[in-house]
């Protein structure tokens, strides 16, 4: 009879084993699914985190592009205020260090030694005084979609320097053109920095 109740024992002993190691098991699992889900929503966050940072730049590019624009409409466009100006043997109109006020706004000279204009002054400045010039300035034109989705957190700006031509006569030099351009996205410091060399 002993032997009997001792193997019943035995029994219920080796089935409450099998209970236990059955919740590890669906614990672990439960432990491992929940690992992938947030792993899941944090790829998820990453994307989302990406394509509104390509959005931005995207902005602050087009913002860039319509900067330039608006300088070459500046320089050859019979409507601009600074017409005239933007003659390729004369460098009267460009200032040292970028003008700053009246129809001098933004045209820098190149300078003598150190760094080219565009390396050293502050785009983002918006002020009365400041050495760049905000997109429509002389030509009347802006960058607005009518207010309707995301718009840049201020106005593209621009300089022009004057800048020997190297090309042609020596005897007789001519000037070109280096624009300079920067755009902004959403916020100010989502930056878009585009150049180009324009010959008149």
């Amino acid at each position: 009879m002993s032997k009997q109740i001792f193997l019943e024992m035995n029994r219920d002993h080796g089935h409450r084993m099998e209970y236990g190691a059955s919740l590890m098991t669906v614990l672990l699992i439960l432990v491992l699914v929940s690992l992938i889900g947030v792993g899941g929503a944090q790829v998820a966050m990453m994307s989302e985190r990406g394509a509104r940072n390509d959005r931005d730049m995207q902005l602050a590019w087009q913002s860039g592009e319509a900067a330039l624009v608006d300088a070459e409409s500046d320089i050859h466009d019979a409507t601009s205020t600074r017409v005239g100006l933007f003659d390729s043997k004369t460098t009267s109109a460009f200032l040292d260090g970028c003008g700053t006020s009246g129809t001098s706004i933004g045209l820098c000279a190149l300078p003598g030694s150190g760094k080219p204009a565009w390396m050293t002054i502050d785009f983002t400045n918006t002020s009365g005084s400041a050495p760049s010039v905000a997109l429509g300035t002389f030509t009347g034109k802006n960058f607005s979609s009518g207010g309707i989705g995301i718009q840049p957190a201020q106005a593209p700006r621009y300089i022009i320097e004057v800048i020997p031509d190297t090309i042609g006569d020596r005897s007789d030099p001519s000037y070109i053109y280096r624009v300079t351009a920067m755009g902004f996205g959403p916020r100010t410091d989502i930056q878009a920095v585009m150049q180009i060399v324009y010959r008149n």
